[in-house]
């Protein structure tokens, strides 16, 4: 699976499924798993066990995913005479629509959390800093916590990121940004940092890098506090980016590239958010709609 590029994330869901997948083998026995007694009708049975215990699409669709991957890995180390993966049908996962920020509602968020950073607090000014670049950039909540401190460059406005699958990008931001990070970086980093402190452009009130479940609790507060808006973290604000890039006049392959997507088809997602709304104020202002 590391050979895949796989998040580690990613990698402990499909270990997990793997496990559970060996467990029904082995008839909950854990002294009777035996990957050599996998095949293509105890696939099926486990997933149809999973179906029937209330499991989502989406669920499915990856555990199937992650069977795959396992019975690959084991027929190709000996385990396996043949590998009965590529047989094993799984239903597609919903490619639901987004919850994503108005333009206004992103400029009420961004004044939250600029507020917050008016007196000069060191984490308030990191927050700002965070949010600012989560919603000028779109990059993911990973990608953000892995930056350094030298992955900024403020004369092109622009961020390296090292993206899913070790893919490296440039993302520009904009002014609002800069301004915020620099003021974190001049006026405010200097308070968190620890002797043993990482170049990380982020860190925490340790003096680590600043980590990826502070940074989901931190947008959930910001966006909480604007009126209407629905409840988001991190991946809203990237959706609520995409959006507002689209809305603005960019072109699809554009933001498939700021926002780092293998496929264009995953960005392809976004033009039916725009459609939503642009049904929505068209209904709610056409007067024959």
């Amino acid at each position: 699976m590391l050979e895949r590029d796989l998040s580690p994330h990613t990698v402990r869901a499909y270990l997990g499924d793997a496990v559970a997948l060996l467990g029904h083998v082995a008839g909950n026995i854990p002294e009777n798993a035996d990957v050599a007694d996998i095949d293509l009708t105890n696939l099926r049975s486990w997933l149809a066990a999973q179906r029937t215990s209330g499991a989502s699409r989406t669920t499915l669709a990856r555990r199937a995913a992650a069977a795959r991957a396992f019975t690959a890995w084991a027929h190709r180390a000996g385990h396996l005479a043949s590998d009965p993966g590529p047989r094993l049908a799984a239903p597609r996962p919903h490619r639901t629509l987004p919850s994503v920020l108005r333009e206004d509602q992103a400029k009420d968020a961004m004044r939250a959390v600029s507020s917050g950073a008016s007196q000069g607090d060191p984490v308030a000014l990191r927050d700002q800093a965070v949010v600012e670049l989560l919603y000028a950039t779109g990059i993911r909540v990973a990608e953000l916590c892995g930056l350094d401190l030298d992955d900024v460059d403020y004369s092109l406005r622009v961020i390296r990121v090292l993206g899913k699958g070790g893919r490296e990008r440039t993302t520009p931001f904009g002014v609002p940004a800069e301004r915020a990070l620099r003021r974190w970086v001049d006026e405010g980093r200097n308070a968190l940092v620890a002797p043993d402190s990482p170049p990380a452009l982020f860190l925490g009130a340790r003096g680590g890098r600043l980590n990826q479940r502070a940074v989901r609790t931190l947008v959930h507060e910001v966006v909480a506090v604007v009126p209407d808006a629905p409840d988001i973290g991190p991946h809203g604000l990237r959706h609520s980016a995409a959006t507002h890039l689209l809305e603005g006049g960019a072109d699809l392959r554009t933001v498939q590239e700021l926002l780092g997507h293998a496929t264009l088809a995953t960005t392809q997602l976004y033009t039916h958010v725009t459609v939503e709304r642009l049904k929505a104020i068209h209904d709610r202002t056409h007067p024959r709609s």
